[in-house]
């Protein structure tokens, strides 16, 4: 399998008071073509500057790439130009946000906003781009799509303008298309038909995805990989299954228990307890220590690498790996 995405020690920081607060520390990770990675981890863990970062979509903000690579078909894109990276975004590499209620223009109509990418790139008279955003307003799931075309994004609700925004990243069928909480504002019904036509585009047009959130339940329905964040960094990573079946690392572990579980009864559901750690005062060592049902002096002082796991797939950012893993690899270098 040929890697279309690999993210080398990136590190992403924001200004905030005349001080550079690192929110995203040395991650790395590689994607293949044709897989659904799922990216996974609290509110506050870098996730999404990840993904604002891979797409430098961070202009105008006060956060700024601080180094690494991001190596897209062969090509580092933090090196292109603005004007090479604007032919990538939209046709081969696109992005459905969070919050489609600041994503999509309001002074547009919905349906010039979808063909604006569809002409650009795909090339398409007008009136075969109409067409086009037409089906593709239908494919997610859109009723009345030829009306909706001449609407404004205030006319629909946030679930609608969630289904157009993926619609648009969709539409010029992108090698990597990179979903922040895709079926966030979404009722379970079209969030199912959504994750459906999510895996269609791989299978139909071996479109690669990359997905953020921090539903476990979408992660082990359609996800072939799930990476966990944690704190600006990768903590472990792995084939769903294994994840999912023997997590590696304590906080995996703690997120997994937080899921409700079918026919249990549980008084209360677990929670993990503790905060995440302010990225303007990290802690030293490991920076899940203070929450760690099984911290040790070590994990206080000095913060471990990302390991391979012996006899799985996986690895983690763990001291109790490397008592396990003796002798195993150090991924980072």
């Amino acid at each position: 399998m040929s890697q279309l995405l690999k993210v080398k020690k990136l590190k992403t920081a924001f200004m905030s008071k005349e001080q550079s607060v690192q929110v995203v520390r040395g991650v790395s990770f590689g994607i293949n073509k044709g897989e659904i990675v799922g990216i996974v981890g609290e509110s506050g863990c870098g996730k999404s500057v990840t993904s604002l970062s891979i797409m430098r979509l961070l202009k105008g903000t006060s956060g700024h790439v601080q180094e690494g690579e991001v190596i897209f078909n062969g090509k580092n894109i933090l090196e292109m130009s603005e004007r090479e990276m604007r032919k990538v975004r939209g046709k081969e590499m696109s992005m459905i946000f969070q919050d489609p209620m600041t994503s999509l223009n309001p002074v547009l109509k919905i349906g010039r906003q979808l063909m604006q990418g569809i002409m650009l790139h795909l090339k398409l008279s007008k009136k075969e781009a109409e067409r086009y955003a037409i089906e593709m307003l239908e494919s997610v799931g859109i009723p009345r799509a030829e009306s909706i075309m001449d609407e404004y994004p205030h006319q629909l609700s946030g679930g609608m303008n969630q289904r157009v925004m993926i619609a648009m990243a969709m539409s010029c069928k992108p090698e990597l298309l990179i979903a922040d909480e895709p079926t966030t504002a979404l009722d379970v019904t079209i969030q199912a038909q959504i994750l459906e036509l999510m895996k269609d585009l791989r299978d139909k047009q071996d479109t690669t995805i990359m997905m953020i959130t921090h539903d476990l339940g979408v992660v082990s329905e359609v996800c072939d990989r799930v990476i966990v964040m944690y704190a600006g960094k990768v903590v472990e990573e792995g084939p769903t299954k294994e994840v999912f079946e023997n997590p590696q690392h304590p906080y995996t572990e703690g997120l997994i228990k937080s899921m409700p579980k079918i026919g249990l009864k549980q008084k209360r559901l677990y929670a993990i307890p503790g905060q995440v750690p302010d990225p303007m005062s990290m802690p030293r060592g490991c920076k899940f220590a203070a929450r760690c049902p099984y911290v040790m002096d070590k994990c206080l002082e000095n913060e471990p690498e990302l390991l391979d796991v012996k006899e799985t797939k996986q690895q983690s950012r763990c001291w109790l790996t490397e008592e396990k893993s003796k002798g195993g690899e150090t991924v980072e270098s």
